[in-house]
């Protein structure tokens, strides 16, 4: 299912660093380095991206990963301060468990998993991560996770029922 593409410039967003590496690349004449970025960008109300940047200086790299994240941009579902149901994401060998939970709970999550779902705007959320704990494929498998999310109300009008003739 192809979502709109949602429009970054309306959208107030804050930028965080996720992680910055610096990689290499051996050649004939000895090594290149180069450093590789990844970022978070969302507006705290449901609205929220990833983005890699790779560039030879650090601030290049940035603005290519804030540059790719907002282009990436996806609405995120919630039901009050939390998600609708369980999601489970994954991204090559990281896998991101999301549950729903009461409120007054906080976003219970490790590392690059928190940084998504608070700049996501959700208040009350548990997370475990399983698998990998590579923080740019982390914070890659928490988007794939809320991306699958639906609320009563999409699926209702996929299959052409009311929210009452859904719960029965």
């Amino acid at each position: 299912m192809r979502q709109n593409k949602i429009d970054a410039s309306k959208l107030d967003l804050q930028e965080s660093i996720v992680n910055i590496r610096r990689v290499t690349k051996v050649v004939k004449g000895g090594k290149n380095f180069r450093f590789s970025v990844t970022v978070v960008v969302g507006d705290g109300e449901g609205h929220v991206g990833v983005g890699l940047g790779k560039a030879q200086e650090i601030p290049e790299a940035v603005r290519k990963a804030i540059e790719d994240a907002k282009k990436r941009l996806i609405y995120v579902p919630t039901v009050g301060t939390t998600i609708p149901h369980r999601s489970l994401g994954v991204f090559g060998a990281g896998r991101v468990l999301i549950m729903p939970a009461a409120p007054g709970t906080g976003v219970i999550a490790g590392s690059s998993v928190r940084i998504v779902l608070e700049k996501a705007g959700i208040k009350d959320v548990r997370a475990k991560s399983i698998g990998s704990n590579n923080t740019g494929n982390m914070a890659s498998a928490t988007i794939e996770g809320l991306r699958n999310l639906k609320t009563l109300e999409n699926i209702g009008k996929l299959r052409g029922k009311t929210k009452a003739e859904i719960l029965g």
